[in-house]
């Protein structure tokens, strides 16, 4: 079982990866990009076949560990094989 949790910043926080990202894309001539948000994927791989298990165990790491829930915000979801 596979569980992706996706962590970004929250939204009025200053990310200034992005803003570098989103101005080197309009240099190149890629302006029709409106906005550009930068996010961690991280993969998480359990030996169990336990969707609602896998879910909670990775709600737990995100709120510990995985991300920063005073500038970050984090999604997610279940990817069965």
């Amino acid at each position: 079982m596979e569980v992706v949790v996706n962590v970004s910043l929250k939204e009025g926080v200053l990310d200034p990866q992005a803003k570098a990202i989103a101005n080197a894309l309009k240099t190149l001539g890629f302006s029709d990009v409106k906005h550009l948000k930068l996010s961690k994927k991280i993969s998480l791989q359990f030996d169990h076949n336990d969707k609602q298990k896998a879910i909670k165990e990775a709600e737990k790491m995100a709120q510990e560990l995985l991300a920063n829930t005073v500038i970050e915000d984090y999604f997610i979801c279940c990817e069965e094989a």
